[in-house]
């Protein structure tokens, strides 16, 4: 009963854990659609013991067809071909491996840039994106990884204290990295629509924050869980797309591809004149 109690405290209070409701599809010309996708460098370490992972994901964004996409974890794969989008912008870091975010378009973009983040190889970057006569901001945020082994029965084996001050440490890296983000975001007079890998979930301070009076697509399209991380036992979604009010949120899906340890997600917006 106490479980229960906390649970509808959280629905109500935070938002929600399960969307009960089906999932919203409109049909509207003026509709475009922006995937959000962590992509785990491609599987460039193998994690996932499959061959062609790479290749997969590229077939999966093309049959999706995202007008913007947003990834982090980016690597540029020799076997990577993302030409199908006529424009991109990405912020690598790293002297072997290179990799960071990285922001596709269908639209032409007119500006772009870093938000660059003290101590870590984790960023925001930003793309101004022109369609038709509107000019609309894209931001792509990555925040400071927990960098805890998801398994569980590993999870049991850790030293409980050095989980807490990992945790601890990490959470104010995170806050952080929000209030610089958020400065920067102050300065931005376009419509808006912010995608990333948060790192923390739907009840958390750097969540309420960054979403502040903007929509999570998922709670005003999606369906069901909306998970987004492969965390056994428990459905996590750390990943998020949030648009302004001037956006119809007209769709959103998340998917079940398992091409990396974060599975896609997709909202299809309008902005109506």
């Amino acid at each position: 009963m106490l479980s229960l109690i906390s649970l509808l405290i959280g629905y109500f209070s935070f938002g929600s854990l399960y969307k009960f409701s089906a999932s919203t599809k409109i049909e509207n010309p003026q509709n475009f659609k922006v995937m959000n996708y962590n992509v785990r460098l491609f599987n460039l370490y193998e994690w996932i013991p499959e061959q062609g992972i790479e290749t997969k994901i590229v077939d999966f964004i093309k049959m999706e067809s995202p007008d913007v996409l947003s990834i982090q974890e980016y690597h540029p794969h020799k076997h990577i071909d993302l030409s199908f989008f006529k424009y991109k912008f990405e912020k690598l870091s790293g002297n072997k491996t290179k990799y960071g975010q990285a922001i596709f378009s269908k639209f032409p973009i007119l500006n772009s840039g870093s938000v660059e983040f003290p101590n870590t190889a984790n960023n925001a970057i930003f793309a101004d994106v022109v369609k038709g006569k509107d000019t609309i901001r894209i931001y792509n945020i990555h925040l400071e990884s927990l960098r805890i082994d998801t398994n569980v029965e590993n999870l049991k084996k850790e030293d409980s204290e050095r989980v807490f001050k990992k945790i601890s440490t990490t959470f104010k890296m995170q806050q952080l990295q929000t209030e610089l983000f958020l400065m920067h975001k102050k300065q931005c007079n376009y419509k808006m629509v912010i995608c990333g890998d948060f790192n923390n979930t739907a009840f958390s301070y750097v969540y309420r924050q960054i979403r502040g009076d903007l929509n999570d697509t998922f709670k005003e399209a999606g369906n069901g869980f909306g998970r987004t991380y492969d965390f056994k036992f428990f459905p996590v979604r750390i990943d998020f797309i949030f648009a302004d009010d001037a956006f119809n949120v007209n769709g959103f899906k998340a998917y079940n591809e398992h091409y990396s340890d974060h599975f896609p997600i997709m909202t299809t917006l309008s902005l109506e004149k």
